[in-house]
């Protein structure tokens, strides 16, 4: 059990770092949207089932659950909503020329 939990705790802890590194890395605010909006819902995900794990069967566990559910349909949804809003208020998107 503790293995498992362990596992999928590192896991998460990967992808939100990876998520990090790719908003510092990318060039523009769409591709910068787009690993800050993947990495960190399956890291948080995957951090909310390690510690969910690790807590054994309980209400404790189920209450944790409850809570990556509400990550899952959240964060993307928020994502989408400022991914469109900058659309929407013609934000450029880059191109090879504009590193600036």
């Amino acid at each position: 059990m503790n293995i498992a939990s362990i596992t999928l705790v590192s896991l998460g802890v990967f992808f939100l770092l990876m998520g990090a590194i790719g908003i510092l890395r990318f060039p523009d605010f769409y591709t910068r949207m787009h690993a800050a909006g993947k990495c960190d819902t399956l890291g948080s995900l995957l951090v909310v089932a390690g510690l969910a794990v690790y807590n054994g069967v309980s209400i404790g566990s189920a209450k944790i659950l409850f809570i990556a559910i509400f990550i899952f349909l959240t964060s993307p949804t928020a994502t989408h909503a400022i991914a469109r809003a900058a659309f929407k208020n013609e934000l450029p998107l880059w191109t090879r020329g504009n590193d600036g």
